[in-house]
């Protein structure tokens, strides 16, 4: 039977949207493990599975794929110690230290967030993406205007510029393109969709209709981290 979340993970993530607390967590900390934790594990090793028929380079343990529940709150004034969701991100191997592009997803008690792209990339990736678009724009098109992306996906905020960056070119046909910082697609679906058997297919249609734009953004970055191999291995 494919794996699914149950309706008492769903009250869980409500109780903790309210009473984000460690003594309220701690006292439900054995449900945390059995509602979420314990199938969402199996969720991910599902999907690992299925990305070996078209992703197979960003399979990799659930463990690593499974964000922690509790936040880092050193630097953010907000101190409540708990996500209100629970998540998971797969990137590329070779990437796994950085911000390329990848495929992620998150379940909180009011929606199920699919989505893959470029989040947040380091300078120097963001750079190499950016000059990537200067000579392949039309291939980038043509990957997002896909059909079935499009239907089933949507452009997710680009945190786009005013003005195209230092050192490029402002008349350049994929201006737009560069202006942005971040690149890819995403849809929000209602929370109830992880109490289904269907979760699973839900999730890999999109990953796997986003699978070719996601390649697309990572060459780039993969060419620069061979690069990379291959002059370091020269002083060795």
């Amino acid at each position: 039977m494919p794996t699914h979340f149950s309706p008492e993970a769903l009250q869980f993530l409500r109780g903790l949207a309210r009473n984000n607390r460690r003594d309220w967590f701690d006292a439900r900390k054995p449900v945390y493990e059995r509602e979420l934790k314990a199938p969402m594990l199996a969720l991910i090793e599902e999907i690992n599975g299925e990305f070996v028929d078209f992703a197979p380079e960003y399979i990799r343990p659930a463990q690593k794929c499974m964000f922690r529940i509790y936040r880092d709150t050193r630097f953010s004034p907000d101190k409540t110690p708990y996500k209100k969701h629970i998540s998971a991100w797969w990137s590329r191997q070779g990437l796994e230290n950085k911000s390329g592009g990848g495929f992620y997803f998150h379940i909180s008690a009011k929606e199920l967030i699919i989505a893959a792209g470029v989040y947040m990339p380091e300078r120097e990736q963001l750079l190499a993406i950016r000059t990537h678009l200067l000579e392949h724009h039309e291939e980038f098109r043509r990957l997002f205007k896909a059909r079935k992306l499009q239907r089933l996906m949507g452009e997710f905020d680009g945190q786009r510029l005013s003005r195209p960056p230092k050192g490029f070119p402002k008349d350049h046909p994929a201006s737009d393109l560069i202006a942005c910082r971040q690149w890819g697609v995403s849809t929000t679906l209602p929370a109830e969709t992880a109490l289904k058997l269907t979760l699973r297919r839900e999730i890999i249609a999109r990953f796997r209709a986003a699978a070719p734009l996601i390649e697309f953004l990572n060459r780039p970055l993969t060419t620069q981290s061979a690069a990379k191999s291959t002059t370091l291995m020269g002083f060795f």
